[in-house]
């Protein structure tokens, strides 16, 4: 267990994409590996639903979506065995709403992790399966479990949980739902909390956010002050700020066809 967790460590400090991209594959498959000797290994289960989460939307997810979406079911799996054996069977994450937030109410800091990374795993999931109906009707499902990650800690996973709610309120328009000013205060607790060092923070405002707005002046500025920006801000952020120039340049690159 601490060579994997100082693996995980090794490789959020990696600055060198390439070499993270190659590297995650066989880490997978090595944790893959060990819960098959350990099945009901909470922390292992953890490790592989972020592994997934990250190897998808860091390397795959803007070349081949469907593929990512794959790799997020099974982050997703990992999380919602978790789950199960925490007493949150299939029956009560897919029956009652009610139910399902009794059932949440009793989780607690231990279960932050499996929480997390099973909300997230299943909205991406779900918004690379939009046009399923099923899929759709799953998201009340992931919000309530990421609304009780904030509940118990904000800050977990450099303020995961507000970056979750920033996106999700930001990314529609307010006669679908949307809430720009709600989107705009998690986005900026998300800077707070991290000291505006996760260039993703940005990344994600401008993607979603600002294009949703129609503001070309603010996505364009966003994007290019994350390009200019020294990589070595934080050291255990390297991989993830660099992840987020390198969706920058790409995000860039497709301004005039959005706005």
């Amino acid at each position: 267990m601490p060579m994997i967790k100082g693996g995980m460590l090794a490789l959020n400090r990696e600055t060198d994409l390439q070499l993270a991209e190659a590297a995650m594959p066989p880490n997978i498959e090595l944790i893959e590996g060990m819960i098959i000797n350990s099945p009901d290994n909470k922390t292992l289960r953890n490790y592989a639903a972020q592994a997934y989460y990250g190897y998808a939307y860091g390397f795959i997810e803007d070349t081949n979506p469907q593929r990512a979406a794959n790799f997020y079911q099974r982050g997703l799996k990992h999380a919602l065995h978790n789950l199960q054996q925490e007493g949150l069977d299939q029956n009560i994450l897919s029956g009652n709403l009610n139910a399902l937030q009794k059932a949440l109410n009793s989780f607690n800091q231990d279960d932050i992790a499996t929480l997390f990374w099973a909300s997230s795993n299943w909205a991406k999931w779900i918004d690379h399966n939009r046009d399923k109906t099923e899929a759709i009707a799953d998201l009340p499902r992931a919000i309530m479990l990421m609304q009780r990650v904030m509940d118990l800690d904000e800050t977990f996973f450099m303020a995961g949980p507000h970056l979750f709610f920033a996106v999700y309120n930001g990314s529609r328009s307010p006669m679908l739902g949307g809430n720009y000013a709600l989107s705009e205060k998690h986005f900026k607790k998300a800077h707070q909390l991290n000291n505006h060092q996760l260039l993703i923070v940005d990344l994600l405002q401008a993607e979603y956010l600002d294009r949703q707005k129609l503001d070309q002046q603010a996505f364009h500025q966003r994007l290019t002050n994350i390009i200019n920006t020294p990589s070595n801000i934080s050291t255990d952020m390297s991989l993830m700020n660099n992840i987020a120039k390198q969706k920058a340049r790409k995000l860039l690159k497709k301004e005039s066809a959005w706005f």
